[in-house]
């Protein structure tokens, strides 16, 4: 039996334009007008407009959870079910939503609290880095104080996070194919969020999670629960703990996972867990003819 799993991108999936074409959708244009009403800002005027104005944390966690709601709302009208799910930092609310932990509009309205903590974020910097030696990395970061390995994607590429000297030291000791500087607000995924997580975990305390109807994957710990008390535990550490997503990886074949669906805009997902576990079958779910195409298959 094919077991399948749904994995929902996070901060730098988004693009201009996506979702606008589901909007031909009666039940996804009332969630895009929904949705706007309890942001205060048109959801389908961010997405159609400015690039930049997009990327701000403030617009794009907002907006890629509306987009990948629809898109899993959709895909289970259309007889799809997963097996287990799991997403990327902001994507892991989208996971949530999926496994009926709680509402679209809860789960919204904490979106809305977290992009604004991120986004009025100031200190610190995020680096991307690509081919590199994990343990000359790991000796790095474990010698300079105030960094952190933020994003552990897969063997090839992870995102390290602290002070911006504390970054750049680390980049100059280790060598690697590339190494990018993220334009970012402060320096997510790591402790020097713990002002901006304690605020978030006082409004995260007032929602009440349900059990999940299938198993999820946490950014924090990447073992499977469906315990809605221990998912909220977990949530509330993400904000200053690690994106384990390469452990997430390699736990889908130990879960006997075969199939895996990204679903929002982009393969970003794919890719990255295609270097751990090339084996698996992989597909996207990001447009209606995305979706038309999963309803005749």
């Amino acid at each position: 039996m094919t077991k399948t799993a749904w994995v929902f991108p996070g901060q730098g999936s988004q693009a201009v334009g996506m979702g606008i074409d589901l909007l031909d959708i009666p039940a996804a244009k009332a969630r895009f007008e929904a949705a706007s009403e309890i942001l205060g800002w048109s959801v389908i005027d961010r997405i159609q407009g400015d690039e930049a104005e997009l990327s701000r944390t403030l617009y794009t966690q907002p907006c890629l959870y509306i987009v990948e709601t629809i898109l899993a709302d959709r895909l289970k009208l259309a007889g799809e079910k997963p097996h287990l799910v799991a997403g990327h930092s902001l994507g892991e609310y989208s996971a949530l939503y999926a496994a009926g932990v709680f509402s679209f509009e809860t789960g919204l309205q904490l979106i809305q609290t977290r992009s604004q903590l991120m986004d009025s974020a100031s200190d610190g910097q995020m680096a991307a880095l690509l081919g590199f030696n994990r343990e000359q990395l790991e000796t790095a970061i474990g010698q300079t104080e105030g960094v952190v390995l933020a994003n552990d994607n897969n063997d090839g590429q992870v995102v390290i996070s602290g002070t911006p000297a504390a970054v750049d030291a680390v980049i100059a000791s280790v060598k690697c194919k590339r190494a990018v500087k993220l334009n970012v607000s402060g320096a997510f995924h790591s402790p020097l969020m713990a002002d901006a997580a304690a605020k978030f975990n006082q409004a995260l305390d007032a929602i009440a999670f349900q059990d999940a109807t299938v198993p999820v994957l946490s950014n924090t710990d990447p073992t499977p629960s469906t315990d809605g008390a221990v998912l909220k535990d977990r949530l509330s550490k993400q904000m200053t703990g690690s994106v384990r997503w390469r452990e997430i990886s390699l736990q889908l074949p130990e879960e006997g996972i075969t199939r895996v669906v990204e679903v929002g805009p982009g393969k970003v997902l794919v890719g990255i867990i295609k270097r751990t576990c090339g084996d698996l079958t992989f597909s996207t779910v990001g447009t209606a003819e995305d979706l038309a195409a999963t309803a005749l298959a």
